[in-house]
């Protein structure tokens, strides 16, 4: 690590606030009936902010809806959140909206993210990796993931990616 990598990960705040929005018609749907509903991936990234000390201050599910996910950005911005999260509707099918809505309002594209992250796939589950529309960017001091809706690809981008670099993130984003 340089030195200059080093000295921006050590200024960067221990304090971060994360959202997590979870994409997924079903359980949006499940869920606006007051069903109890199921969300293993946003669980795990839940809890894996957590276990770094981090702080999640906003969470919800919402449908494959290009409307709907802004909407949720926007309920993240003003909860505060330096990081969110989208976790699912990154594929390929014909509902799967989250790249559509989210990618136009990035300032900034962070590709590296996208491309270490199909990497470190390809070594877990092969060449099906190249699929995954994983995406990272800037809006304004905000920045924003976009996840494949698998438990293990949450698991992967905030265990090797994310959470390694949060406090780098957010100290070169809010330095003036």
């Amino acid at each position: 690590m340089s030195h200059v990598h080093k000295e921006h990960k050590e200024k960067g705040p221990k304090e971060i606030n994360f959202s997590i929005i979870t994409v997924s018609t079903s359980r949006a749907l499940e869920a606006s009936k007051g069903n109890i509903v199921q969300d293993i991936s946003g669980d795990i990234a839940h809890k894996l902010i957590q276990e770094r000390k981090y702080k999640v201050v906003f969470r919800t599910i919402v449908p494959d809806d290009i409307k709907a996910i802004k909407n949720a950005l926007q309920e993240a911005q003003k909860a505060r959140a330096d990081i969110i999260i989208f976790v699912g509707g990154t594929g390929l099918t014909r509902d799967d909206l989250t790249i559509e809505a989210i990618k136009p309002l990035l300032q900034k594209e962070i590709p590296g993210f996208g491309e270490i992250f199909r990497y470190l796939s390809y070594l877990e589950i092969g060449s099906s990796a190249f699929l995954s529309r994983a995406l990272a960017g800037t809006i304004g001091e905000k920045v924003v993931f976009c996840l494949p809706g698998s438990p293990n690809a949450v698991k992967l981008a905030l265990e090797k990616l994310i959470l390694e670099e949060a406090g780098h993130l957010v100290y070169m984003l809010k330095r003036k």
